[in-house]
């Protein structure tokens, strides 16, 4: 006893503080971390909040010179019943969806083939191109564009929103096949041993185990698709110009937008019901995703 006292004394003052000062410095820590996240949530929460509060005024209210930006003395449906009884809107809906859905469909039949085959088929050269693969997508879609609208012309795609579908996969397909990648290349590879000794083949394989596995790497890379072919603006604003052709991102400015005239109810209740399928996906799939990293981690 005496022996780890005389230890516990020959230790340095900032050694022996008395367990109620790490508990002060906790708690300190903790109040800082809430503090600095609060600050974040507020910083990304308030430009959302002002679109919908704006959303439910009318132009009389939104114009007042002693109106609150943030109080809605007045709430009014008329915007979003403007809006879904629009043909124009209506049919940016339709395009952006049709555009979204099949830009995430072919993503990720590429994706995850391209990223099977860089993983474990081991052919030469697979490594430099998969990291090829990751380098392409940090190319600028700024520098893309104008070598992109020389490629599309030829095919009569200008002013067709099919050019969108063969234009975004240049986007997204680099980053969800590196996203994969880095699943794949955790899996053991004692499975396809397992599995190519039951008489699977490669195809097999990839559709009883490493798919099932991957779950959650797969749910990540359709998200990021989701999310680039549904909030685009650049490349629709450059190869689409009439209403029929255009989608949301476009078509809330160039529609709504007249000359000098914003109409800013209606355009922030486009903006709002324009951002509802992207919350939507986003509150349902991260609870599966959240579920298929759990179920990932606990497989033997």
């Amino acid at each position: 006893m005496s022996g780890a006292t005389t230890a516990a004394a020959a230790l340095p003052g900032r050694l022996r503080r008395p367990p109620r000062s790490l508990g002060a410095e906790r708690r300190w820590a903790l109040a800082g971390s809430y503090a600095a996240l609060g600050a974040v949530v507020v910083m990304f929460l308030v430009p959302p909040f002002y679109m919908l509060m704006t959303s439910l005024k009318t132009s009389a209210e939104i114009s007042a010179e002693k109106g609150n930006p943030w109080v809605v003395r007045h709430p009014t449906l008329d915007n979003f019943l403007y809006l879904i009884n629009y043909p124009n809107f209506r049919g940016y809906y339709l395009n952006s969806a049709q555009v979204t859905l099949l830009v995430v469909l072919i993503t990720m039949m590429i994706a995850v083939l391209a990223a099977f085959g860089l993983v474990r088929l081991g052919f030469w050269g697979s490594q430099t191109l998969a990291a090829g693969v990751f380098l392409t997508y940090l190319i600028p879609a700024t520098l893309l564009f104008i070598p992109l609208f020389q490629v599309i012309r030829p095919l009569h795609l200008i002013n067709n929103v099919w050019s969108l579908v063969l234009i975004y996969p240049t986007l997204t397909v680099p980053f969800c096949t590196w996203i994969l990648i880095g699943y794949f290349s955790s899996i053991p590879k004692e499975l396809d041993d397992a599995a190519l000794i039951d008489g699977c083949g490669y195809l097999q394989m990839l559709r009883r185990i490493f798919i099932p596995v991957a779950l959650p790497g797969i749910i990540a890379a359709t998200i990021f698709a989701f999310t680039v072919s549904w909030g685009q603006f650049l490349y629709p604003m450059a190869y689409l110009y009439t209403s029929n052709q255009m989608v949301l991102t476009v078509g809330i400015v160039g529609d709504l937008v007249r000359a000098d005239v914003f109409a800013w109810g209606k355009i922030m209740a486009a903006c709002v019901l324009a951002a509802a399928p992207p919350v939507l996906i986003y509150a349902f799939l991260m609870d599966y995703y959240i579920a298929g990293l759990t179920a990932g981690a606990t497989k033997g």
